[in-house]
């Protein structure tokens, strides 16, 4: 088993398109869960809305820079129609809430009566292409390599990334203003202690809606970028599995904390990508016998990463950067 190239072919995932779409992604819900308290298990009806605005308007003829704005301005709306009747919820209800809105908003996307929108079942396919006659950089690998093991990504591949992990910078930037300004103190008081905030004059209500708002936009943006990298939106994609690796990837990172969710997303992705390689090697050198297969590998790979959370949760709940005081608001 070559573990050199398992761990270089890890090492270009965690610096991937999918890697940085879901850092951004992590940013928007760390915004909702880590500084404002809001469990939202629906965040991927952001990303849902974010890549359909975009792919829907380009697919109409608009162009891909308003599709963007589409996607954006539709995770606003997104966030006023569902932050008004559920953010009256606390804790598990609303994060019952928030789950089962994201599903019911797939299955509108999916259904046969928006297939001339959405596409329904079959999604929408090739609505990026301009985006891509905007790459600066010719054609070739770019890259370097360790040990003989190549870790290179193609123009495209780089273009895409660029562009991405700006986003997460800016994402980052913004955040780190907000958080640091009144309105992110306030927001401070309210996950730790509602009542309190309210008693002081605090409008809960309207500082939590903000919160859902700005970091469904940050999601939004995510989503767009992961359609535009595939150049491919599938209502199947956009299930609660993918919230789920967005909160991990939060909590590896630290939820509360300015490079926590880019850190944890590297993270998350760089253990992701290694364990699939580890695993197919062993399969494929016989080290479980008949008892598995290559596609197998998927769904082992995912109990060992779901096993790893728990062992985080258990014994470091604030990841990596966090703090344990913030984290553990019962004291316990």
């Amino acid at each position: 088993m070559d573990l050199v190239k398992i761990t270089v072919d890890a090492l270009r995932g965690s610096f991937g398109v999918a890697a940085a779409a879901y850092a951004l992604s992590a940013i928007g819900l760390n915004l909702q869960f880590g500084y404002t308290g809001l469990v939202n298990l629906g965040h991927i009806a952001s990303m849902l809305v974010g890549a359909y605005g975009t792919a829907i308007v380009v697919d109409a003829g608009g162009s891909l820079l308003l599709g963007v704005l589409v996607g954006v301005a539709s995770a606003v709306v997104l966030g006023l129609l569902w932050g008004l009747p559920t953010l009256r919820l606390r804790a598990d209800y609303l994060a019952i809430v928030t789950l089962s809105g994201a599903e019911i908003l797939r299955y509108i996307v999916r259904s046969q009566w928006a297939d001339p929108l959405t596409g329904s079942v079959y999604g929408i396919q090739r609505f990026a292409d301009s985006f891509y006659r905007w790459n600066p950089f010719g054609e070739g690998a770019y890259g370097f390599s360790i040990a003989s093991n190549p870790l290179r990504y193609s123009e495209r591949q780089l273009w895409v990334m660029v562009v991405c992990w700006g986003f997460v910078i800016v994402a980052t930037i913004v955040v780190a203003l907000l958080v640091h300004s009144p309105w992110g103190r306030a927001l401070r008081a309210i996950r730790e202690d509602t009542e309190a905030a309210r008693s002081l004059g605090k409008n809960v209500f309207g500082y939590e809606l903000q919160s859902l708002m700005i970091g469904g936009v940050i999601g939004a943006l995510a989503g767009a970028m992961l359609a535009i990298e595939t150049q491919n939106v599938h209502p199947d994609f956009y299930i609660p599995v993918f919230t789920m690796f967005v909160f991990a990837a939060l909590l590896l990172g630290g939820p509360g904390t300015i490079w926590g969710p880019v850190v944890g997303s590297i993270v998350f992705w760089l253990l992701f990508e290694w364990f699939d390689g580890f695993i197919v090697a062993a399969i494929r050198e016989g080290w479980f016998g008949d008892l598995l297969s290559d596609v197998d590998a998927g769904p082992l790979r995912t109990v060992l990463l779901g096993a790893g959370l728990v062992l985080l949760v258990v014994f470091r709940p604030q990841g990596i950067f966090g703090n344990r005081d913030e984290v553990m608001l019962d004291g316990r």
